[in-house]
């Protein structure tokens, strides 16, 4: 018999750690550095408030949809809902490969981190892509660590919940170390220069940003496992976007009063070394700002297991994708099949070299905005199309978030396509970016044409009907 309902364990620790953990992950330990050269210090700054800037409008829609549709899969439902099957498909495509992209970057990020507690650990010489060598040591590290949390989020979400906690946990008491022992050993004229390259150094970092954020849209992911008032998802959704923005500007103004520009330049992993500086030239402290770093690769990695398994579930319930994916596990109902392919989709990742973090971020950062228009734009449509339709967590102001939301999301957009300073790179990001295109092509023609058109739009209606009838 068909399995029928998602565990509804998650309460308020869980989800602020499921999403803050998620969004902070392993990127303010390696690419710290790369933001402050690239636009300066208060550049930096600039860019990730902007960018939280657009995260708080995206996240307030979603607040608002998630707490009246707390369905597995929320993208799908909103977009279905004010635009129909097509473009919930194209909407949760997108947002899955923007998770698919975090969890293959966190397959990458692991190898590398190694390098700062073990320097000598990567040989085996494989071949080289893009001026970077590939060895053996270096690639099964990455396959290892990808395999362990696959099998983590196979074994169920109350499992999750308690690692992500932990995890969570080590990753804040490394960053207020890394933020305190740096405001009391820094110099404010390291921060110098405040801004480089001017407004193309900002632009640069901004498309970086929505990688960097996302995270918050895991909570309507799980919506289904959340045992809350509805009101509430809306809130700590909000809630720990807020804490993001805060965790990234701390950090870059911490790395960027003790380490000065060549020391940047200079160093592998900028966080750790500023971590050490700040202490007294401490190796140890470097290390324990590496193992905060580990505790955000591990917190992201599961978290965007979580996320992605449930895009691919509902998508899959829908008939949009092969219905085998929409099965549960039959003893720790999470969906195993769904979490599997995630697993066969990056586990290989490391395959492709350290190179491989810039092209994730930037392509799955492409997906990541597009799925939060199509968001911005159910949310104003709905507004329209369905005022009567109770919202827990209901915003002020009419549709004029929701408008904000949807030109800021475009804007961002624009900042990918080719001819703009930071534009995505040819050709890897962009093979990235047709293969997944392709990919969700093939899989939703061929699904739909077993599942069949009606169906899959009686599915929708009926579990958006029984949601709002629960309400």
């Amino acid at each position: 018999m068909e399995d029928r309902k998602l565990l509804k364990v998650l309460g308020n620790k869980d989800v602020i750690a499921l999403a803050f953990g998620a969004m902070i992950g392993w990127g303010w330990v390696v690419t710290a550095g790369l933001w402050i050269t690239e636009a300066g210090s208060m550049g930096a700054i600039l860019a990730f408030l902007i960018g939280g800037l657009l995260v708080i409008f995206v996240g307030l829609t979603y607040a608002e949809l998630a707490s009246a549709l707390p369905l597995a899969g929320g993208e799908l439902f909103y977009s279905y809902a004010a635009m129909g099957r097509v473009a919930s498909f194209i909407t949760t495509w997108a947002i899955v490969l923007g998770y698919v992209s975090v969890v293959a970057f966190e397959a990458v990020a692991l190898p590398t981190v190694f390098e700062y507690l073990i320097p000598s650990y990567s040989m085996g010489y494989m071949y080289t892509i893009a001026g970077w060598d590939v060895n053996f040591t270096w690639v099964a590290v990455g396959v290892i660590g990808s395999i362990l949390i696959a099998c983590i989020n196979y074994r169920g979400i109350k499992l999750t919940s308690v690692i992500m906690s932990i995890l969570t946990l080590i990753i804040v008491i490394a960053g207020i170390l890394l933020v305190t022992g740096s405001s009391l050993a820094g110099n404010v004229e390291n921060m110098k220069p405040l801004f480089e390259n001017g407004q193309a150094g900002i632009m640069i970092v901004l498309i970086m940003t929505p990688f960097m954020f996302v995270g918050f849209n895991v909570i309507p992911q799980a919506a289904e496992e959340i045992n809350l008032p509805r009101k509430r998802i809306g809130q700590l959704l909000i809630f720990s976007v807020v804490l993001a923005i805060t965790w990234y500007v701390a950090i870059i103004i911490g790395v960027s009063l003790i380490l000065t520009p060549s020391e940047m330049s200079n160093s592998s992993l900028v966080t750790a070394d500023a971590m050490a500086k700040a202490f007294g030239g401490s190796r140890m402290m470097g290390n324990i700002l590496v193992l905060g770093g580990i505790g955000g690769i591990l917190s992201s990695w599961i978290g965007f297991y979580v996320g992605g398994s449930r895009a691919i579930y509902a998508l899959a319930k829908a008939g949009m994708l092969p219905k085998s994916l929409g099965e549960l596990h039959p003893k720790y109902k999470t969906p195993h099949k769904a979490i599997l392919l995630i697993a066969v989709l990056t586990t290989l990742a490391p395959l492709l070299g350290r190179p491989a973090l810039v092209w994730l971020v930037d392509a799955g950062g492409l997906a990541l905005v597009v799925a939060w228009l199509m968001v911005a734009l159910s949310f104003v449509i709905l507004r329209k199309k369905r005022p009567e339709m109770r919202r827990p967590y209901r915003l002020r102001g009419g549709t004029t978030i929701g408008w904000i939301a949807t030109v800021m999301s475009f804007g961002i957009c624009v900042l990918y396509m080719p001819g703009m300073p930071s534009a995505l790179i040819w050709p890897y990001e962009w093979i990235i970016i047709f293969v997944w295109i392709l990919l969700g092509f093939v899989l939703y023609r061929v699904s739909m044409s077993k599942y069949g058109i009606e169906k899959s739009d009686e599915h929708m209606k009926k579990e958006i009907k029984r949601i709002l009838e629960e309400g």
